[in-house]
């Protein structure tokens, strides 16, 4: 009699993970990056990328499982997510017309980065036999020439808030911040007064609270101290120790924040996106237009790699042109005498 007759067929091996729900793998990561240190923004990012993916299974009626998740499944949701998935779904504050069907190519490669660290991280530690977004790319992103703010821009921008109000004045005192310091927005409003040393015209940013996870020294000049001064004493009744509030005494958020700026941008009558990491983009273009080395710039900006630092920096259009000007080899081939004359 053949030993084989009624035995089961066995032929996939066992798959690492299969036992646990894919739930259950993400708190594993979840709390592994925590133990990390990683900031609060990282952490709502990896949640945020991981609700996503969660949305498509259950449109898609595909149980969340290890064994699920394919190489061929995260491409089909990457296509989903640039020609299907509706821009701002769900959201409350958001008007029908800005939600547009199709994520930016931006949107989604930072979407599958959070979940490329997640299986990465997985594999790893023994959790999971496979990476299943190893094979997976990275979306082309269209290169679009940035945008930086002129002189005229800023100067316009900065007579919009009325400083004869507490309002008024604190966002008056945000943009000067961060167009002096580079900071980044959400650097800026995080910061308390211990982190200030004005008369020294320097603001300490601890490693809790920056992007890279290194702490900085950040300089300032005398007249953005003295506006910080000024602030100080007019929060001194709220008794916070935080630096920026609001009316009522509580830590501005960036979305508040943001959509104040909206409306000085409105009222400035500015044709450009105005954002806060655009003042970050524009003063590090300055600084380099200026004369300002790489090298101090990368230190300002908190960039352990000098090469980080392009990411910000695009000479503007008027810059170039001034250089072209003045070292284009024309300038050894046709003579003083042939130059247009000067008017």
């Amino acid at each position: 009699m053949d030993n084989r007759t009624g035995k089961r067929y066995k032929n996939d091996r066992k798959t690492k993970g299969a036992g646990r729900s894919l739930d259950e793998l993400f708190d594993i990561f979840c709390n592994a990056k925590v133990a990390e240190g990683r900031s609060p923004r990282t952490l709502e990012m990896y949640r945020e990328s991981y609700r996503y993916l969660c949305d498509y299974l259950d449109e898609n009626s595909i149980e969340h499982s290890i064994t699920a998740v394919t190489t061929e499944l995260l491409r089909s949701y990457v296509a989903y997510l640039l020609h299907s998935k509706r821009k701002f779904d769900g959201h409350p504050h958001k008007h029908e017309r800005n939600m547009t069907v199709g994520l930016s190519p931006v949107t989604v490669n930072t979407k599958i980065k959070s979940l490329k660290t997640m299986f990465r991280f997985l594999e790893d530690e023994g959790y999971i036999d496979r990476d299943p977004s190893a094979k997976v790319r990275k979306v082309k992103e269209p290169e679009k020439k940035i945008q930086i703010m002129s002189v005229e821009d800023i100067k316009s921008l900065l007579s919009q808030p009325n400083q004869k109000t507490y309002a008024g004045f604190r966002d008056y005192v945000i943009m000067n911040v961060l167009v002096d310091s580079f900071m980044r927005i959400n650097e800026a409003l995080s910061l308390r007064r211990e982190n200030l040393d004005l008369d020294d015209g320097l603001i300490y940013l601890s490693e809790a609270i920056t992007k890279s996870r290194r702490g900085r020294a950040v300089p300032i000049q005398q007249r953005t101290a003295r506006l910080l001064r000024e602030l100080l004493r007019e929060c001194e009744e709220f008794e916070s120790e935080y630096v920026f509030l609001t009316n009522y005494g509580g830590p501005v958020r960036d979305d508040r924040f943001r959509d104040r700026l909206k409306g000085y941008v409105k009222a400035a009558g500015l044709n450009l996106r105005v954002h806060p990491h655009l003042f970050r983009h524009t003063s590090a273009t300055m600084f380099l237009e200026n004369g300002g080395s790489e090298r101090y710039l990368a230190e300002i900006m908190g960039h352990s790699d000098l090469r980080m630092v392009s990411k910000y920096t695009h000479l503007s259009t008027k810059s170039v042109k001034e250089k072209h000007e003045q070292f284009t080899p024309m300038n050894n081939i046709v003579g003083p005498l042939q130059k247009p004359r000067k008017r």
